[in-house]
């Protein structure tokens, strides 16, 4: 996949926005969303968007974060707004087919005053 940011540049200051976006590069797309990793801890799961409109998140993120696609860029994007220091991690990019599971090369963003 190709990961990018589309606004809020890699630091933000708490209480900020950051808008990510992931374009897919596989086909038979079955769902797409994202993964993070905070310094010093295990990955984890924040957003799953399906092909069919359905939307899941992970509590901490719940009401700060929301997940969109365009369909004809065949795109996702992440936008969070309400930003904590909790948020700094690594962000990946997934996309998932009949097949397998891909991952983006990841982006670090940091949030910090």
């Amino acid at each position: 996949q190709v990961q990018s940011v589309e606004s809020g540049g890699g630091l933000v200051q708490p209480g900020g926005s950051l808008r990510l976006s992931c374009a897919a590069s596989r086909t038979r797309i079955t769902s797409m969303g994202w993964y993070r990793q905070p310094p010093g801890k295990e990955r984890e799961w924040v957003t799953t968007r399906t092909t069919g409109g359905g939307t899941n998140y992970a509590d901490p993120v719940k009401g700060r974060a929301t997940i969109s696609r365009d369909n004809a860029k065949n795109t996702v994007y992440l936008q969070m707004n309400s930003l904590k220091p909790e948020d700094t991690a690594v962000y990946y990019c997934f996309e998932r087919n009949t097949q397998a599971t891909y991952w983006s090369q990841g982006t670090q963003i940091t949030i910090s005053s």
